[in-house]
């Protein structure tokens, strides 16, 4: 357990309409756990990384992440996208 507050970063990528992910949201303690449940209340993957994130913390809102980060923030998406189609498949075979 850390005596830091928790922290959280979210990100928005348009493919096709953004050269990298940007920050849409940040916060620290109250805040940081409503951007989570407005997260999960919509659906939205959460990954948890304090290390990603407090990185990604130091950036300005609506900044796109550096091309140093790029990798990182990919790793991320790819494992959303693999939970977001895992999540369908799973919704699909209850509905049948």
């Amino acid at each position: 357990m850390t005596d830091k507050p928790e922290k959280a970063v979210a990100l928005k990528y348009e493919f096709g309409k953004a050269t990298a992910p940007k920050v849409v949201a940040k916060g620290q303690g109250t805040l940081a756990q409503k951007i989570i449940e407005i997260a999960q209340k919509h659906g939205v993957h959460i990954y948890y990384d304090p290390d990603l994130t407090e990185v990604l913390y130091k950036l300005d809102l609506l900044e796109e992440i550096p091309p140093r980060l790029y990798q990182a923030v990919a790793e991320v998406l790819a494992f959303v996208y693999v939970i977001s189609h895992k999540w369908e498949e799973i919704k699909k075979q209850k509905d049948t």
